[in-house]
């Protein structure tokens, strides 16, 4: 009896031991969300903007040119890069862009990214249905064209429908 007990302490502790260090995936998609009043993070010379809003709040003209649902019940997220350039506003990187969106309960939401181009301005944005106070997680990861940097960013939005 005391033979099995040590082999089972031992076979825990190497349990332990052998799990410290490694990342399951939900782990790495444990990272910590951006402030709510943060809509932009930099890493080096490029800034990543990101939001989210409900789409009703959108303009018709806007919403119409862009085929996206004006709606209570829908989220659209906007995603840019820009480039740092000394002595200016910065400039709009193309790139590989995707994000997710899930909600408290771990539900992932279908959320497809689209490239926008206007003049020299690009973003990427997608849209999203929600419910009435549901909170949304967003994780991004995008990366620069000509690049191999790849720039991760979690932040949440609740949404209300009434």
């Amino acid at each position: 009896m005391r033979r099995l007990r040590m082999l089972m302490a031992t076979f825990a502790t190497a349990a332990l031991i052998g799990g410290c260090g490694q990342e399951t995936g939900e782990q790495q998609r444990d990272r910590q969300a951006e402030p709510s009043d943060v809509t932009s993070k930099t890493f080096g010379d490029y800034v990543l903007h990101f939001n989210a809003i409900s789409t009703d709040q959108l303009a018709p003209e806007v919403a119409r040119a862009y085929n996206i649902v004006r709606s209570k019940n829908r989220a659209m997220l906007t995603v840019s890069i820009i480039k740092g350039n000394e002595g200016s506003a910065g400039e709009s990187q193309p790139g590989d862009v995707t994000a997710t969106a899930a909600n408290l309960t771990g539900q992932i939401k279908n959320l497809s990214l689209r490239e926008i181009r206007e003049n020299e301005a690009i973003y990427y944005i997608g849209d999203v249905a929600v419910a009435n106070a549901e909170t949304l997680v967003f994780d991004i990861d995008a990366i620069p064209e000509g690049s191999t940097n790849q720039f991760s960013v979690r932040f949440s939005r609740q949404f209300f429908a009434d």
